[in-house]
């Protein structure tokens, strides 16, 4: 593992930079604790990949690392080109300065492929050195916690025509979203099948909960159900097919054009393609699920989540007003 580090402030406070010539030489426990927390940041299958408004040679990250996969002797210099990059991306004052590491990690076997790691320290975490034989035996100090890193993104060496295969993480927006996705590493979202179930669960879920209602009379149940069904349908199947996930989940013709139409509208207003057809993602389906909580909200009083059978509740009005009947076995 060859390590780079270099110090990179805040262009906007002209803050500068300082570079380093040399490689980071450093303990074998030492780097096996930096290994784990670089790689640990990486929690998510979400991939990305490199990509420019006109020439994916234009893209100036793309451009390092392209070197350095080729011959590890740019490591050094295409390191600090990577730290120049960084600092000139910084255009808003909010953005923190903090450590660069730039890391070689050589693939350890045949089925692996090297990869290079960006990753960016910005906050100082307060924590307690402790000497229980000396007469202060308390001290306060600030550093870097080994939790969780601010700003990372890990470069594969594959698929490099069209951008190579990124994962990023930005745990420290500070008032900027853009500046490490966009400003910096210039990256989109890859078209894997963690985009595409991804991306068709929420257009699905968009339109339960917003067209929906106002095409048809449809209940709060009724759309918990759609959502229930929708998720079940995600987590018992391998592959999606969108005729099978219509006919299943929405099942009535009229509603399945109406979601059709939307489908469209939105694939236009967002310059998208939503896939039909592809291998679905058990992550990316776990993630989403979180989002499709089946919720009924009555007033202030009272709260139905509901995870099952539509046909256990039952809506209506009496004298006193609105209600919901609810069916069940046990009580727990």
């Amino acid at each position: 593992m060859k390590i780079a580090l270099h110090k990179i402030g805040n262009k906007v406070s002209n803050e500068g930079c300082g570079f380093s010539d040399t490689e980071l030489n450093i303990s074998d426990d030492k780097k096996d604790l930096l290994q784990n927390y670089f790689l640990g940041s990486f929690k998510s299958e979400e991939t990305f990949h490199f990509y420019s408004d006109t020439y994916l040679t234009n893209n100036l990250i793309f451009g390092c690392v392209s070197e350095i996969f080729e011959d590890h002797r740019n490591f050094i210099n295409s390191s600090k080109n990577i730290g120049n990059i960084l600092y000139n991306a910084a255009e808003n004052p909010r953005v923190q300065g903090g450590e660069l590491f730039v890391v070689y990690f050589q693939a350890e076997n045949e089925n692996e492929v090297d990869k290079i790691g960006i990753f960016k320290t910005e906050k100082r975490e307060p924590f307690l050195k402790i000497s229980p034989n000396e007469i202060d035996p308390i001290e306060v100090d600030k550093g870097v916690s080994l939790v969780r890193i601010d700003k990372a993104a890990l470069i594969f060496n594959q698929d490099k025509e069209t951008g190579y295969v990124l994962q990023v993480v930005d745990n420290n927006k500070n008032g900027d979203l853009y500046y490490w996705f966009e400003d910096f590493l210039k990256v989109k979202q890859r078209q894997d099948e963690y985009y595409h179930t991804q991306e068709t669960l929420s257009v699905y879920k968009q339109f339960i909960t917003k067209q929906l209602p106002q095409e048809f009379e449809i209940t709060k149940a009724d759309q918990a159900e759609f959502l229930n069904k929708s998720i079940e349908f995600f987590k018992e199947k391998e592959k999606f097919d969108y005729d099978e996930f219509t006919n299943e989940v929405l099942q009535d013709e009229t509603v399945i054009e109406s979601f059709s139409n939307f489908k469209s509208d939105y694939e236009q207003e967002m310059q998208v393609s939503v896939s039909e057809a592809f291998d679905i993602n058990p992550s990316a389906v776990k993630k989403q699920s979180r989002g499709f909580k089946s919720i009924i909200k009555l007033d202030k009083n009272f709260s139905i989540y509901v995870h099952g059978d539509r046909k256990l509740i039952d809506q209506g009005t009496d004298e006193i007003g609105k209600y919901y009947k609810l069916y069940f076995e046990d009580e727990k």
